[in-house]
């Protein structure tokens, strides 16, 4: 029914684009009377891009707004559109100082290039950032599903764009990588409140332009920082809700000092009990930067940092406490060794709030600094030089009960206690992360003329990391000393990348070529936390070209089409904990994008059709690691192919809707299920071999669509109501209804007041109503099981309940 529903409005919104309007040319020229290709145009929440004459012709409400024209290496321009307005010619002068847009220039898609993207502005961010994590804060884009291990959005959060996790996302910060080299993910959880250090983020969803870092399989979010304010401010941001959520914020700017300098700071602290029992988090950040601004130069230091004591809940909660199935429950207790005492009563009567984990010392604690310093050379109006330095220090542990574990595992020799010899204990374990992440970037933008752009970039990195684990306490202690390391394994890996990119605009087309060749050596030595020795060196060379055009129907609408190959290296546990014990292969990807863009003054639109065919993904099978993390193995042949819908209508000056869908088929050919057989004593006894024509693939729902619907009764006052719908995802390959996560039906309100009294700047009072009809949803989930000596095959689900009806209430003030 909810498919048909959004169907439907979807339809409705791409079909409705009505009320009174008008055409207007606006001709952009520079002060030399030369025509600027490319400059922005915006009115409202619209925006169109000058043309090869430099000219747009935008369709404008009878009752329009001002006009806002900006170009990089330029003033921006805003003023009032003139009532004759027919035709209106805007000049920009060039900046007297670069203010940072640049240090995403060369890594961001252009408006009309042949990428599929959304860009979200600093403005959207303000309206929703209440101390959820930025995966949260892109809900509303096409194809992301959102989750959240303390089931609020707050400390351990995750998304998928196009099915793919975040493992296959690549992230930047101005043009620097953020992924971790080794698991590849990006851990919002160590910048809590970065988004309150952000100007705006754009997304571009599959393979998208070569960027610095991991290859983009999924998606890439590129994150800008703030740029340069002129004049001095300070902003005090306190958020309370629900779960003792807390969100204090305090941030200052010096404007800019003696015509050239400028500096900025920001100090938050985010708390919260969370949904799940005990999944609480306590974390606090910080970020420093300093800059230099000239008409040619910009020199820009920055520094911030990320700490966070975050209590473990990565266990899920059985299936039978979600359904209510709770006959299932006592296997359940057996299936998690919790064969009698008050752990198994706890979980007999527990509800979906359930979490396994009860130790206090149960925390993961992790300390994240990143050290930027980017420079930007313009000496003309052709060139554009950019180089940084990146070094980020990552440092900490999570920490764990482990009750009647043996001291074998632990290179520990047996106890002798009296005649008794004593092989298990009870003991506190510690598993640490140390490492250090360093580089170099650097890129060139080149306008040769008004209708050709070159870009040539690239980067070094350099990841070094200790992996190693210590015992802090046991009930016998054996032989063991505070400070013994039980398992130690060093990892380094290299990352080098050159790319380059040309863009050459006629009057009706825009080509796009973007080459991209990277080395990446990764190797790894010494003990796990299993005790198994790794020992691996892998040298990769991958060449990753793409190829777009886009043609302009008109001044307001294009097509565009995009061709891209990709390949992307395994990560550190496919390496570790390869189910099929094999040496995994790197992923390959044919990525192809064909779709439809209309701007309008008041109507916005873009439908894509896209296939991504891969060779030997690595796909998740359904089960976790201890830590939480999904195992994965090569499949040789798999595709996700869908359609993607991307719409915003001005209904009038009270209301405004935005609408998207995304539609798609995630599949394997041929997949092989083994299930591992055990005899009476439990002992391995074989292997079920399971083989599937055609089956889905793991966490990928086929139906993922959003709803934004505005209404601003009086200038300063908004209500939003958002919704979001996901379809069945399956924990496994198997297409299995009894491994399956149901699908979900979100809706949440917003009300936003926004004045500015008493001589303040601004001041927003922010309510945002998250799951109102208190839906019981999950979106992410694992399973895992096996064959018995009776022939039964027995399977456990785990999911991540999401909070039912729950509040954030903030107050932004800003002088």
């Amino acid at each position: 029914m909810m498919k048909h529903y959004f169907a439907l409005c979807t339809l409705c919104l791409m079909a409705c684009f009505s009320f009174a309007q008008e055409k207007m040319t606006i001709q952009v020229t520079d002060d030399q009377n030369q025509p600027i290709v490319g400059a922005t145009v915006a009115i409202g929440n619209v925006t169109q891009i000058t043309n090869a004459h430099g000219t747009t012709v935008i369709t404008i409400p009878v009752a329009a707004p001002s006009l806002k024209v900006s170009y990089v290496g330029y003033e921006t321009v805003s003023q009032i559109i003139p009532t004759e307005r027919s035709r209106i010619t805007v000049i920009l002068k060039r900046a007297m100082r670069q203010t940072g847009e640049v240090f995403v220039q060369s890594t961001r898609a252009r408006e009309n290039s042949a990428t599929t993207f959304r860009n979200i502005s600093k403005e959207e961010l303000r309206k929703t950032n209440l101390g959820q994590d930025i995966p949260f804060l892109l809900d509303q884009t096409p194809g992301v599903v959102v989750s959240s291990d303390a089931g609020a959005g707050i400390g351990y959060t995750s998304m998928r764009i196009r099915g793919s996790d975040n493992e296959r996302i690549n992230v930047t910060l101005n043009g620097i990588p953020l992924n971790d080299a080794e698991s590849m993910g990006s851990f919002f959880v160590n910048l809590p409140d970065f988004a309150s250090s952000v100007e705006s983020i754009q997304v571009q969803r599959g393979i998208g332009t070569s960027t610095n870092g991991a290859g983009a399989f999924g998606a890439s979010v590129n994150i800008q920082t703030d740029v340069l304010e002129t004049e001095a401010y300070a902003e005090l941001n306190n958020s309370y809700g629900s779960f003792n959520s807390w969100k204090n914020t305090v941030k200052v700017g010096s404007g800019l000092l003696k015509d050239k300098f400028a500096f900025n700071a920001r100090l938050s602290r985010i708390a919260t009990d969370g949904y799940v029992e005990r999944a609480s988090a306590n974390m606090q950040s910080f970020y420093l930067d300093g800059g230099l601004y000239t008409k040619k130069h910009t020199l820009k230091a920055t520094v911030f940092s990320g700490k966070q004591t975050t209590y473990q809940s990565w266990y899920g909660t059985p299936e039978p406490l979600l359904t209510g199935n709770r006959e299932q429950l006592p296997a359940y207790a057996d299936a998690m060794e919790l064969y009698e005492g008050p752990e198994r009563e706890r979980l007999l009567n527990a509800d979906r709030r359930y979490n396994f984990y009860t130790y206090d010392g149960q925390t993961d604690n992790y300390q994240q600094t990143h050290a930027h310093l980017q420079y930007t050379y313009t000496p003309d109006h052709k060139w554009s030089l950019q180089s940084a330095l990146h070094y980020t220090r990552g440092a900490g542990y999570f920490e764990e009960f482990r009750p009647n574990d043996r001291l074998s595992r632990y290179n520990l020799p047996n106890v002798i206690h009296g005649t008794d010899t004593i092989s298990r204990t009870d003991l506190v374990r510690q598993r640490w992360l140390d490492n250090h992440f360093y580089g170099i970037t650097y890129a060139a933008n080149y306008q040769a003329s008004n209708k050709l752009r070159f870009t040539l970039g690239g980067a070094y990195n350099e990841y070094l990391g200790d992996h190693f684990g210590e015992v802090t306490w046991a009930r016998y202690a054996s032989t063991g000393n505070l400070g013994d390391r039980y398992y130690f394994n060093d990892a380094k890996k290299t990352d080098f990348n050159i790319y380059g990119k040309a863009d050459y605009r006629t009057e009706n087309w825009l080509l796009n070529l973007d080459l991209q060749y990277r080395n990446i050596n990764y190797r790894a030595e010494g003990p796990d936390q299993r005790g198994v020795y790794l020992n691996f060196d892998d040298q990769l060379n991958f060449f990753n070209p793409k190829v777009g055009t886009t043609y302009f129907i008109n001044e307001s609408s294009n097509i565009y089409g995009s061709y891209a190959y990709a390949s992307k290296e395994p990560v550190r546990k496919d390496y570790a904990e390869n189910p099929l014990n094999e040496f995994p292969r790197p992923e390959r990807m044919h990525n192809a994008e064909l779709g439809y863009r209309v701007r309008q003054s008041n109507f916005n639109l873009g439908v894509n059709a896209y296939a991504m065919l891969y060779k030997d993904q690595l796909i998740a099978t359904g089960a976790i690691n201890d830590v939480g993390g999904s195992i994965r193995q090569n499949v040789p042949d798999s595709y996700r192919t869908g359609v993607e819908f991307d719409g915003a209508w001005i209904i009038s000056p009270q209301f405004e809707w935005r609408a998207t869908a995304a539609l798609s088929a995630n599949k394997i050919r041929n997949f092989v299920e083994y299930i591992p057989i055990y005899d009476a004593a439990w002992e391995l006894a074989g292997e079920q071999v399971n083989t599937y024509d055609k089956t889905n693939i793991a966490l990928s729902p086929s139906t993922v669509l959003s709803s934004d619907f505005t209404y601003r009764p009086l200038e300063p006052l908004a209500f939003s109501l958002t919704s979001k719908y996901v379809s069945r995802m399956y924990l496994d390959n198997t297409s299995s209804l009894d491994r399956s996560i149901d699908p979900s039906f979100v809706n949440n309100l917003r009300a936003v007041y926004s004045l500015s009294p008493w001589g303040l700047d601004r001041m927003d009072v922010n309510l945002a109503v998250n799951n109102v009809f208190n839906a019981k949803f999950a979106t992410n989930g694992y399973t895992w099981g096996s064959i018995d000596a009776t022939g039964t095959h027995n399977f456990y689900n785990f999911y991540f309940p999401q909070a039912t009806t729950h509040f954030l209430l903030g107050l932004n003030i800003r002088f």
